[in-house]
């Protein structure tokens, strides 16, 4: 075998065994996060605030609020910041705060220079909180009746000090469909997530933002938001930092207590997640080259490939098959896990070809200085 036909025949097996990898780590974190994760149990305990910032959400913050009013667990309050909304978010606050006095409304500062949005906007709502356990969740997300007492049973079944994980995502549009569970792509089935538990680097720390428990004095110990203020990822920045000062966290599934519509097109989609991206590996243009140049070869190219070579009959054939079945289960197992229609594994060629766009166009958006328009104001 010359040295031209040895290339081609190492990527074909490198490809193989990454697609080997992926279907079996999705079954291993997707079991691994379902023995972890406890049933809701507990309805009397520590106090609880449950945090929500909301900028120009007329169309999803009643719906929120009113599905936290009636939880199961008793020891609790709501806390709503209008984060400077130009639409009528402040007066439906004022009414729902009116409306039941578990409810408390406040009128978010001016933002600084020196801080994004949702940090700010979260920071004014932790100085007002009462409670021994902070919850922080977006206004889009819908709570079922055991949210909260979720929260609390999983803190201590776990004995952790930081909870976050995968809440229930619905897709309706394809747009939807092709952007949004690019969210699951490191925590799917890249990282094996049961290195959080051994491995003390915060690197292997999780979170999503639309669902955060967090002790109140590790809150206070870890400074709040203040060492994560000038973050767009800043979910993942916060699990990294309480994780590498020793504090134990978990991601979990909340998949049955909370679901969110996170956008509701393929714009959106790119636009809201696309410009954590860069953020979330640091600004560092080497990685994310290095990044790029991987879900180019490993992710994007094998179903052109498949193409390509069903059309010439090319001898690797059999390998392209095999690791486009092995993606396709991959995907299934995860969306399972996540309790989404399986037959959106099918769309995994999409979801490459979108992640790999979101790289660079975060990369672009970001060194060029154009920032991000998100919720009316520029993230650079």
């Amino acid at each position: 075998m010359t040295f031209i036909d040895f290339v081609p025949a190492l990527y074909y097996t490198a490809m193989i065994a990454v697609s080997v990898y992926f279907l079996a780590m999705s079954a291993f974190n997707v079991i691994d996060m379902y023995h972890r994760t406890s049933p809701p149990s507990v309805e009397d305990g520590p106090f609880v605030s449950v945090m929500i910032p909301a900028r120009n959400e007329e169309e999803n913050i009643e719906r929120c609020i009113n599905s936290l009013l009636n939880q199961t667990y008793n020891d609790y309050e709501i806390l709503v910041i209008n984060d400077n909304s130009t639409d009528s978010t402040q007066q439906i606050l004022e009414r729902l705060a009116a409306e039941n006095e578990r409810v408390h409304v406040y009128n978010g500062k001016e933002l600084p220079h020196n801080w994004f949005g949702k940090p700010f906007a979260l920071q004014q709502l932790s100085e007002k909180a009462k409670g021994q356990i902070f919850l922080f969740t977006d206004s889009d997300t819908v709570h079922n009746r055991e949210s909260v007492s979720w929260a609390v049973t999983n803190m201590q079944t776990n004995n952790a000090d930081f909870i976050s994980g995968y809440v229930g995502q619905k897709l309706v549009t394809f747009g939807e469909r092709i952007t949004v569970p690019v969210i699951f792509f490191l925590t799917g089935f890249v990282i094996p997530m049961f290195l959080n538990k051994i491995v003390k680097s915060g690197y292997f720390a999780a979170a999503v933002g639309q669902y955060i428990v967090i002790k109140r004095d590790v809150f206070l110990a870890s400074g709040g938001f203040e060492p994560i203020k000038k973050k767009t990822s800043e979910d993942i920045y916060m699990a990294r930092y309480i994780k590498s000062r020793g504090y134990k966290t978990e991601f979990l599934d909340i998949t049955d207590q909370v679901s969110c519509r996170m956008y509701k097109s393929c714009f959106e989609g790119v636009c809201g997640i696309g410009k954590n991206i860069y953020d979330f590996l640091g600004k560092n243009p080497a990685l994310l080259l290095m990044i790029a140049a991987l879900i180019f070869l490993f992710f994007f190219l094998p179903f052109p490939l498949l193409i390509k070579s069903i059309v010439t009959d090319n001898v690797f054939l059999p390998q392209l098959i095999a690791v486009n079945i092995l993606f396709t289960l991959t995907w299934t197992v995860l969306f399972l896990g996540r309790k989404i229609k399986w037959y959106n594994a099918f769309l995994w060629p999409f979801l490459y070809c979108t992640l790999f766009y979101m790289v660079i166009w975060s990369f672009y958006r970001t060194v060029t200085g154009r920032g991000f328009f998100w919720k009316g104001r520029v993230v650079t």
